[in-house]
């Protein structure tokens, strides 16, 4: 199955909406500390209201212990600084969507382990989305293949 991995995330209503994303398509959600935040924050818990006892969600002290559990696995890179479109890429189900940081994206360390970069087209000017909608965006293609 899909997995969906966050970076570091740093604002827990984004990530509120990609837990509860997350669970009404029974997709595992990892989350790859530090956050910039707290998963026990109430601003989270808002949001993802209770959905969050309805998901799957694991979660890495760092990067390199996500690396380790997903040696055997395709970390695919959603980036806004990938040359590869999205909708031209042939997910497989074990693949994980590694998604950055709101505010900075994620280091080239990140960039150079992962298997592949996309990106989501955008119209010339537009930086990026919120990744809450590139993680819907991302995640429904990858379903829609693999269904």
């Amino acid at each position: 199955m899909i997995n969906i991995a966050l970076y570091q995330p740093d604002i827990p209503q984004n990530t509120a909406a990609i837990i509860r994303l997350c669970a009404c398509f029974d997709v595992t959600l990892e989350i790859i500390e530090p956050c910039g935040f707290h998963l026990d924050d109430k601003r989270l818990k808002r949001v993802a209201m209770d959905y969050i006892n309805k998901s799957k969600i694991v979660v890495y002290r760092s990067y390199e212990n996500f690396l380790k559990k997903k040696k055997n696995s395709r970390i695919i890179l959603m980036t806004t600084k990938a040359k590869k479109k999205y909708n031209n890429f042939k997910f497989r189900q074990k693949d994980t969507l590694l998604f950055g940081r709101e505010s900075q994206g994620v280091p080239k360390v990140v960039h150079s382990n992962s298997w592949e970069s996309l990106k989501i087209p955008l119209k010339k000017n537009a930086r990026s989305l919120n990744v809450g909608m590139a993680v819907a965006i991302a995640l429904s293609e990858a379903l829609r293949q693999n269904s």
